[in-house]
């Protein structure tokens, strides 16, 4: 067995924000975002959990489908917080269902339940988009291809086209494009964290775009994690195979969760393959940031350095 190479993992993951960056750490996640003046806004908050009250939603296997809400909601606050600081032309107006919350609920509780509609939603399109089109559009062929294993061999191969072209066509949108650089931002100040060298904009710009740990190598590893569950149970009825795409989702999520958590912190063949699939397509979900992005980065990865940096923060 070859020996793995010893190197520093920094648990401290990130998100790009509108004219932003979220970062996660420990103890403290922040916000910091490039206010039209040119000026940074910061904002910073104790990291807390369910899996601290419910310590069973911490095992593994569970505990992905649990990060990955926690996820949602947190990013899904932080980007509601970033747009407030966009020009007003770029705001947009508010839907009529945030109005009508408002006029209806106290600002704290419209805030959480505008919040969660927008998670459903997103849930229930990433679900209906990924998931059970597929199923649909496979099932189609029934009459044709009577082997199951190999209608989910195609149904999972249509999955990750559909996950690639919706990739592909949102890259193309202005704003979007912004969004991938400040994600490419993020990605190099945490490289640069990891290798131990200060953090400046000189020492960020020179590190890599593409990390083993990230939302993307996260999602991509999901499609293809679904091929293979997905091919243990299976069923000629295609509404029941929708069912069960969303019943076996958690345990998806799960598995994919504690392959992308290993590959984040090791370093070996078995992690390289793992990370491929992702890296290659954040060739697309990242993008070279200039220098004001990095500073914004860098002001967010400085906010949530636990004090005992390289020890509390590592994998």
């Amino acid at each position: 067995m070859s020996k793995e190479k010893v190197k520093f993992r920094t648990s401290i993951g990130g998100q790009a924000l509108m004219e932003g960056i979220l970062m996660r750490g420990p103890e403290k996640q922040s916000i910091v975002v490039r206010k039209p003046d040119g000026t940074l806004e910061d904002k910073v908050e104790p990291v807390s959990s369910i899996r601290k009250k419910y310590p069973i939603l911490g095992w593994p296997l569970i505990r992905g489908t649990v990060v990955f809400v926690e996820s949602m909601v947190k990013g899904v606050k932080a980007i509601t917080y970033s747009a407030n600081f966009l020009p007003e032309e770029e705001q947009g107006e508010p839907d009529k269902l945030d109005l009508w919350l408002k006029k209806h609920f106290p600002d704290d509780k419209a805030d959480k339940l505008i919040t969660g509609v927008a998670v459903a939603l997103g849930i229930a399109l990433a679900v209906g988009l990924f998931f059970l089109l597929p199923t649909i559009l496979t099932g189609l062929t029934t009459g044709f291809i009577e082997s199951r294993l190999l209608r989910n061999l195609i149904e999972g191969i249509v999955r990750i086209l559909i996950f690639l072209a919706y990739i592909v066509l949102t890259a193309k949108v202005k704003e979007i494009k912004r969004l991938w650089m400040y994600h490419g931002a993020e990605h190099k100040t945490i490289f640069c964290y990891e290798k131990g060298l200060p953090l400046t904009v000189e020492n960020c710009r020179v590190q890599p775009r593409l990390h083993p740990r990230c939302g993307t190598s996260f999602l991509f590893l999901v499609m293809i994690v679904s091929i293979l569950v997905f091919a243990v149970v299976s069923w000629s009825n295609v509404w029941i195979r929708m069912i069960l795409r969303i019943v076996l989702l958690p345990v998806v999520m799960g598995i994919s969760y504690e392959l992308i958590k290993y590959a984040g912190g090791h370093d070996n063949i078995l992690t390289t393959i793992l990370s491929a699939p992702g890296k290659a397509l954040q060739l697309v979900t990242t993008a070279e940031p200039d220098d004001d992005m990095l500073e914004v980065a860098i002001e967010a990865m400085k906010l949530v350095i636990p004090e005992n940096a390289g020890t509390t923060d590592k994998w």
